[in-house]
């Protein structure tokens, strides 16, 4: 009895021992524990996506691919292959299984080695979100406190859901949605019973069971999973002879990207990044941009394929490199094929390694181990590239042109391979509404991959001719008019005191006085100078600032008038925008909305817009003078300076009747690095949401009616605008403006079509490269060499863009403005027209700013001025 009370006492010595010890232990590892409730609300670790406003996805960012799922989006095959697998009492204990613990400890004596950790479902959610890896008793216990509370405070099913979003399935797949697109493309409501225990096996080491890596062992694994639900009786045993049965079929895939369009995706994530920090690449949002399919498309094809002719007409640079000399063993495939895993394509632009060359075609290898053919008329444009502006004859045989051992580019088009090579220039492009400043299409270069550099917002290039609408658009508001006329002949004399500077026409052709319409249609250089200096250069210069250009980039000297002024295309397409719509100054914008990952907008933007039918004018306020004073004033300043004397402007800026009111900046709407500039979560009123109104919309339609004028000429005018080949696209509501810098080192085209503005730029990089000359059919020694410019290597691109873009928009209308009236004037004069005639045409003027008085007419020998006195000629 003795030994038998000493036992007893014993063993309840020890468990209360025991007790006090397990309640010490829970109190000293319960410190500092998480609350486990925060699981209800828990934000899973998921990828940034990138749209267009159409809901294509652009791009993804984030470390972890994830695609969260409901617990009854959740198929039962998959639940019952992880249960069997993960913790077959799942449904039967209270987060800790004391039995599993038990079954760990006997195989880990009988193995000599504790491989399993007895760990459920439960603790290894607890694990995962709120504990560290570490293998020590410590955390275990800890990990066992967790695992209890999660069972009082979440659902059985909630508890599965989280394991199933949050575990890790190898290739970067977290989660069985991710998973099962990762691994199998489809969603994980579509499983089959093999490919659900596949899944199932994976967690346990992602690594060595991945089925993209290590088939083998995946299978091994996989069957154990079935079979592990057979004992469960999960399966029967036909389900489990058909599904052992079934082959190992998996494939890796990514989310699918609908169309490439790197500059923009790189924005989104940046104006991610700067607002959320590392949390924009894990809380899943879904950002929506402003730019469609179709625009994006357009835009780059049209950039790729006038790059591409760009690049041909200048000719043949030679290979990429030399594998082996034409005395040297050739290479095999697989060491050509190992050579060319270190290159991508670009574009349309494919590496390839020539193994064979005779006189009529080429045989290479690509990268992807493809044997092509490149026939002679894939070759026949390869002119041997001398300079920019100097091209070879034609070769008359392939093997002039590659030879055996050599890596090229290819490219394939119409079904027949190319030679082809990775162009020097680049070009960029944006288009936007005019009216609330939504982007359309964005390209920052020939290719994301080559280079990263944004263009369209980065690079300052100098504007040239492009500049010419914005300062006649001054002098408009100073009192010029589109009927006044401007001498077309070279100036010889500087101004007093400053070195001697010559501007001349491009090409160097004077025609004597000009209406204004005509000079800016032809791009006249010394009429742009002249109206200048009738305004004045500081007028000018505070004048474009209207336009969102920033203050420091604007050069104050007379060269302004040609464009010495440098801007990013960004900054060009708002400045054209404001002229198209009316005179708002909008604030272009690509982030659309934002979505959170579990469902709702967390931002949606709300544009500045052009207020077409406010009432009140916004920004202007009166002064007492009158638009017909200034126009007196302009007059008397450009007749003073018809000697080509030194040329000072009469007027100061003042002078104008329209002023912006106090209240309305200029400044810091786009970044000095040229960047897109808005709040995130600060919403405007929409009723009072108006763009500023910063020049007049008589002025504005006029202009806008003139830069029509570059594109389509005059009724019957005898002269050809430099933008005449816009017509192919066969709308009357197009417009625009070519640019050509000094050595064409910078072209430009910038143009509108309804209420969409698009600019071009292309250019070299490198400032002190010129684009050159080169002969405009390639194919032919006969045809003429010309230089490229604005006019013949911009204006394509934004044709073949504008093409798509306005293909479902209506032609528009402009809706002429009260003031602004049609007169009928003379061509030759700019002066009131007698009667309607060949010499005659209509012009829109500003109430008050139209002519008063008829041309001096010619009869016989006698001279009749507009007051009806005569005179004799001899």
């Amino acid at each position: 009895m003795k030994v038998i009370k000493f036992i007893l006492k014993f063993i309840v010595g020890c468990i209360l021992s025991g007790m006090v010890v397990a309640i010490v232990g829970y109190f000293y590892y319960s410190q500092d524990l998480p609350d486990v409730v925060q699981l209800k609300d828990v934000r899973l670790q998921t990828p940034m996506q990138v749209l267009s406003s159409d809901g294509e996805l652009i791009a993804t960012f984030g470390e972890r691919r994830r695609m969260p799922l409901k617990y009854d989006d959740m198929p039962p095959v998959l639940l019952n292959a992880v249960i069997a697998t993960e913790d077959s009492r799942f449904y039967d204990h209270y987060g800790v299984d004391p039995v599993g613990i038990l079954r760990a400890v006997y195989i880990g004596l009988k193995n000599h080695s504790f491989s399993q950790g007895g760990s459920t479902i439960t603790q290894q959610v607890a694990k995962n979100f709120f504990l560290t890896p570490e293998k020590s008793i410590g955390r275990k216990i800890r990990e066992m406190i967790l695992a209890i509370r999660m069972e009082k405070e979440l659902s059985k099913e909630e508890i599965i859901a989280l394991y199933l979003n949050m575990i890790n399935f190898g290739s970067r797949a977290y989660g069985v949605g991710s998973a099962a697109y990762t691994f199998f493309g489809k969603d994980a409501k579509d499983l089959t019973l093999s490919e659900a225990a596949l899944l199932a096996g994976l967690p346990n080491a992602p690594s060595a069971y991945n089925p993209i890596y290590h088939p083998e062992k995946a299978l091994q694994r996989r069957n154990w999973v079935l079979h592990r639900m057979l004992d469960q009786n999960f399966i029967n045993q036909q389900e489990y002879e058909a599904a052992i049965a079934d082959p190992l079929d998996v494939s890796y895939n990514v989310p699918q990207i609908a169309f490439s369009a790197p500059y923009v995706a790189e924005m989104a994530r940046q104006f991610m990044y700067d607002k959320f920090g590392e949390n924009a690449y894990t809380d899943g949002y879904k950002v929506y941009t402003t730019i469609t399919k179709a625009d994006q498309m357009a835009a780059t094809n049209a950039i790729t394929n006038n790059v591409i002719n760009y690049d041909i007409r200048h000719g043949y640079r030679g290979p990429e490199r030399t594998l082996w000399k034409a005395n040297e063993t050739a290479w095999d495939k697989e060491k050509i094929m190992s050579a060319l895993g270190n290159y991508m394509c670009y574009n349309e632009l494919c590496p390839a390694v020539v193994v064979d060359s005779n006189d009529t075609k080429a045989t290479a290898i690509t990268s992807d181990g493809e044997q092509i053919t490149i026939p002679y008329e894939g070759v026949k444009w390869a002119r041997a590239y001398i300079n920019d502006s100097q091209q070879g004859p034609l070769p008359t045989t392939v093997s002039s042109v590659v030879k055996e051992g050599q890596q090229i580019w290819v490219r394939k088009n119409n079904n027949q391979w190319q030679l082809a090579q990775i162009p020097s220039i680049n070009a960029a492009l944006v288009s936007i509404n005019a009216d609330n400043g939504q982007i359309k299409a964005l390209i920052g270069g020939f290719n994301y991959n080559i280079s990263k550099f944004n263009r369209a917002t980065q690079a300052i290039r100098q504007i040239g001719s492009t500049i010419k609408p914005f300062i006649y658009t001054a002098a408009l508001d100073k009192g010029l008019t589109m009927s006044t006329m401007l001498n077309d002949a070279p100036i010889m004399r500087s101004n007093a005191g400053s070195e001697v500077w010559r501007p001349k026409n491009s090409p160097a052709v004077y025609q004597g006085p000009l209406r204004l319409r005509v000079g800016l249609s032809l791009s006249k250089n010394v009429m742009m100078v002249r109206a200048l200096r009738a305004i004045g250069v500081n007028y000018a210069a505070d004048y474009l600032e209207r336009f969102g250009f920033p203050k420091d980039n604007i050069s104050r000297h007379e060269s302004l008038a040609l464009g010495s002024a440098s801007f990013t295309p960004l900054q060009v397409t708002r400045a054209y925008a404001t002229i198209v719509n009316g005179g708002y100054l909008i604030t272009p914008y690509l982030i659309e909305r934002i979505d959170y990952s579990e469902g709702g907008t967390i931002y949606q933007h709300t544009p500045e817009i052009a207020c077409h039918d406010c009432l009140v004018d916004l920004s202007y306020e009166k002064k007492d003078n009158t638009q017909a004073a200034n126009l007196a004033n302009v007059e008397n300043a450009i007749q003073s300076t018809g000697s080509d004397e030194p040329e000072q402007s009469k007027l100061k800026a003042e002078d104008n009747m329209l002023l912006p009111s106090s209240d309305i900046k200029f400044e810091n709407l786009i970044n000095p690095d040229g960047t897109l500039a808005h709040p995130v979560d600060e919403s405007k009123n929409n009723q009072s949401n108006y763009a500023p109104h910063v020049i007049s919309s008589e002025v504005a339609f006029i202009m806008k009616d003139a830069m029509k004028s570059t594109v389509w000429g005059e009724p019957n005018g005898n002269w050809t605008a430099t933008a005449w080949r816009s017509k192919a696209l066969g709308r009357k509501d197009i417009g625009g403006k070519t640019g050509t810098t000094n050595a064409s080192k910078d072209v430009w085209f910038a143009g509108f079509g309804a209420n969409i503005v698009t600019v071009v730029w292309l250019g070299f990089d490198d400032h002190r490269r010129e684009l050159g000359k080169a002969r405009r059919d390639t194919l032919s020694d006969n045809s003429y060499i010309s230089a490229e410019g604005g006019a013949v290597t911009a204006n394509p691109v934004w044709n073949d863009y504008m093409k798509v873009a306005l293909k479902d928009i209506p032609e528009q209308q402009d809706i002429k403005p009260a003031s602004v009236i049609p007169v009928l004037i003379d061509r030759k004069t700019g002066l009131l027209a007698p009667q309607p005639g060949p010499d005659s045409i209509m012009e829109y003027f500003i109430e008050g700013t139209e002519p008063t008085k008829y041309p001096t007419t010619e009869v016989g020998t006698k001279v009749t001025d507009a007051d009806g006195n005569t005179s004799e000629l001899f």
